[in-house]
């Protein structure tokens, strides 16, 4: 496979809160040093790109020194925390902003999608902007009549495709906008967060396309998401970036992991906030406990976890559980495999400490779903978000041990034995 996009110490400076340099005194000086053949004054200056602390020079750099090819066929996912510098990084590799400082070096058509109306002109039909869009990339009108029916019919506007595109709603303007940066076939796909917009079938519809026009077309796809389950199933290499920086370059699930162990430092190992189940019963807080290391635990130690439940009136045949997520996927589920406390919940602060046996999870972030079955009230009520998480990492002299729970329904399964004492 051939390199299609080469960056070589790529640098973004910006002023804070004025465009260009602030002054004509600045502009001056800049101006000065480069007639001279010196280096440019203000380059050697400028915080970090770290929007945690206040800083204290009116210069940021967006993006620091970065390296990385792409070859031919590729799909590179790019994570990292809201602010970290993708979207500054897509925009250069896109053309529409440029570097202050390093080398960009890309073989063919590129065409991006960054944000809602992208290359969009309002004010022209969508029918008009297809055409338009083609031809700034370089497509002959029989070339792009020839895919016009298909870019419709993926985007699913047939109806409103002579209505100018500033009537559409922000869903219907990023399904024709990706339609038409799909299937006018660049050699290179520009992809931020903006497909987030579309709904979930249009979501699935992208990533298939993009999926597509990479194994079978062997065209460079560069996508930039939060959605982890996208990245993971759409991408085999992956960058992780932190406060302008490349932190790593490697395999796409390595690289999440990495990501998800930092975003891990962040959460708490105790939660608290009034999560409501039914109108006079509200989840209190979870505590994760037992913990004998900082920030995790090791395969052979125990797991406490403890619910606290504020009510207003007395419950009776209160099933009390929760899902054990890994890797956005469900590992365990204790109301699947009767592994529950059944109680009574009296009004006031009811407390349910479960213990997750030693030698039973393996290593990963494992995220905590509560889920209660509340008889005649609600048949299972659920937190829907990871309210809380803990890490496991492997005692390297233990190898994982798993105690069978027998389940008639689930053959071939294993479940721990969990404990549940009522507080």
């Amino acid at each position: 496979m051939s390199t299609v996009i080469k960056v070589e110490n790529i640098s973004k400076q910006y002023r804070l809160g004025d465009v260009g340099t602030g002054s004509l005194a600045h502009d001056f000086n800049r101006s000065w040093h480069k007639i001279r053949g010196k280096e440019d004054p203000y380059l050697k200056i400028g915080d970090t790109n770290d929007r945690t602390v206040k800083g204290s020079s009116d210069y940021v750099w967006a993006l620091k020194d970065i390296n990385f090819e792409v070859q031919q066929g590729e799909v590179l996912g790019i994570i990292g925390r809201n602010g970290a510098g993708k979207s500054t990084l897509l925009k250069i590799l896109s053309r529409t902003t440029m570097p202050t400082t390093g080398n960009i070096k890309i073989k063919g058509r590129i065409a991006s999608l960054l944000e809602v109306g992208t290359g969009f002109h309002p004010e022209l039909s969508g029918r008009d902007n297809i055409f338009l869009n083609g031809a700034i990339l370089g497509m002959t009108k029989r070339e792009i009549k020839s895919k016009f029916d298909e870019i419709v019919d993926f985007a699913g506007v047939e109806r409103y495709i002579d209505t100018p595109v500033k009537r559409y709603s922000s869903g219907m303007y990023v399904r024709l906008a990706f339609g038409v940066a799909a299937h006018l076939e660049p050699e290179i796909l520009i992809v931020d967060e903006v497909l987030a917009v579309g709904d979930i079938e249009f979501q699935k519809k992208a990533l298939g396309k993009m999926k597509d026009v990479s194994e079978k077309g062997g065209r460079t796809v560069l996508f930039v998401s939060h959605n982890m389950a996208s990245m993971r199933s759409l991408c085999k290499k992956g960058i992780l970036m932190e406060n302008g920086k490349i932190d790593e370059i490697g395999l796409m699930q390595n690289i999440i992991s990495k990501y998800e162990r930092s975003e891990s430092d962040i959460r708490t190992m105790i939660w608290r906030n009034l999560e409501e189940i039914t109108d006079e019963v509200y989840l209190d807080s979870i505590e994760i406990q037992n913990g004998k290391n900082e920030g995790y635990f090791l395969n052979t130690e125990e797991i406490e976890i403890k619910f606290t439940v504020n009510s207003q009136i007395v419950l009776e045949h209160v099933k009390v559980g929760f899902d054990l997520v890994k890797d956005s996927e469900i590992v365990f589920r204790s109301h699947q495999v009767d592994n529950f406390i059944s109680s009574t919940i009296q009004e006031g602060v009811n407390s349910f400490l479960c213990t997750i046996p030693a030698k039973f999870l393996n290593e990963g972030i494992y995220d905590v779903k509560p889920a209660f079955n509340i008889h005649c009230v609600r048949t299972l009520t659920k937190v829907d978000y990871s309210v809380v998480s803990f890490e496991i990492k492997n005692d390297v002299s233990v190898s994982p041990y798993h105690e069978i729970l027998n389940h008639s329904n689930h053959p071939g399964k294993i479940f721990p034995f969990l404990k549940w004492i009522e507080g």
